[in-house]
């Protein structure tokens, strides 16, 4: 019961902390929303109008006041509206967000069938050609930029071969650049990371104990060396999580993919403060769940976890 209030008040503060950070550093960015929505560069517009939508839109209260108006309607589940379309930020959020998903996974995915493998061959064959071959590739995967591995399946694939599209969201096939430029580009850190912690498993003492016991290699390392070397790799994967939330954003716009972060890059340009505040916290709020389904998974994947908790209790 103690780990649910404590959880449960870890939310609470957390969302607390987001929604003022995220609201004081759009509200202090560079830009002005009433001179963007009122277009002063093409239309003639008097300071009286300009002060006159200010204060309807509430930025003449001071910025404490405008954060607890905002904070009231937040807790009301209200995001507000978007500045440039009209429509609720929620809508906008709601619409975008299967598309990111969608190519998160597809990225993951990859990372998955390029990582595990690599890894755990480097591992399995270490100094060999298996494992150079592994190193190398990692070497290259961190050394180049996602957009420039970008344009360079989008010269290969689609404008030389004319195999794939290279933009759009219209069917699977639009999601086999975006997600293999994202997947390839954050694999070569789980390549080696994997590598290493597969090693160390496999010098553990339980290992050898399972040698000696005279069970086959197979078992020990797929049911005992590789479980044992998932907790660091899942650990890095929780604290990266807001480096691919912002390749994904870098992708989306090369790819035009219309999701929620090429909709943020959109609404960063027309200063629509509500669309990036609702942006920020829902992907601080998914940030959120991830790591902590990162952690629950521990007591899955290492049992000492679990007897620690119990002593706790006792």
């Amino acid at each position: 019961m103690r780990i649910v209030i404590r959880k449960f008040l870890e939310v609470l503060l957390f969302l607390l902390v987001i929604t003022f950070v995220s609201f004081l550093f759009v509200r202090l960015a560079p830009g002005d929303p009433v001179l963007t929505i009122l277009n002063v560069d093409e239309l003639t517009v008097s300071q009286e109008q300009v002060e006159a939508l200010r204060e309807d839109m509430g930025f003449n209260k001071p910025l404490l006041v405008q954060y607890g108006y905002w904070l009231i309607d937040f807790i009301q589940l209200d995001f507000g509206t978007s500045y440039s379309t009209g429509q609720p930020v929620m809508e906008i959020i709601l619409l975008g967000l299967p598309a990111t998903l969608e190519l998160t996974f597809g990225a993951l995915l990859v990372m998955i069938i390029v990582a595990i493998p690599l890894g755990s061959l480097a591992a399995l064959y270490r100094n060999s050609w298996i494992d150079q071959i592994s190193r190398i590739l990692s070497i290259i995967g961190a050394a180049v930029p996602s957009f420039w591995l970008g344009l360079i399946l989008i010269d290969v694939f689609s404008a030389r071969l004319n195999w794939l599209p290279s933009m759009g969201r219209e069917g699977s096939a639009t999601l086999i650049l975006p997600a293999l430029t994202l997947g390839l580009a954050i694999s070569s850190v789980y390549v080696r990371l994997l590598r290493s912690s597969l090693l160390d498993s496999l010098n553990q003492e339980f290992i050898r104990a399972g040698r000696a016991r005279g069970l086959s290699e197979l078992r020990i390392f797929f049911a005992h060396a590789f479980r044992h070397s998932l907790p660091p790799v899942i650990t890095v994967f929780g604290v990266s999580l807001g480096s691919l939330i912002g390749g994904v954003v870098v992708i989306e716009v090369l790819f035009a993919y219309p999701g929620i972060g090429k909709m943020v890059v959109d609404a960063i340009r027309q200063r629509d403060f509500p669309l990036i505040q609702g942006y920020i916290l829902v992907m601080a709020v998914i940030v959120f769940i991830v790591n902590t389904c990162v952690d629950l998974s521990y007591r899955y994947l290492n049992p000492e976890i679990k007897i620690k908790e119990r002593e706790i209790s006792r």
